[in-house]
């Protein structure tokens, strides 16, 4: 707690700013529709459903 003060007096602002500043890219857009970035592309949920074809790595 204190470095986040001597910080936040170091850089005039308030604890509270900063923190709000710092988590505002987590929090920001998420309205009832999630932006496009965060979707996982169909690649990645395809990568783990091929069960049949496994590595033989004994020949």
């Amino acid at each position: 707690m204190r470095s986040l003060l001597n910080y936040c007096e170091a850089r005039k602002t308030t604890p509270n700013k900063l923190i709000k500043n710092k988590i505002k890219y987590y929090t920001d857009g998420f309205d009832k529709i999630v932006p496009q970035k965060f979707y996982a592309q169909h690649n990645q949920l395809d990568l783990f459903d091929k069960a049949s074809e496994t590595l033989d790595i004994f020949g």
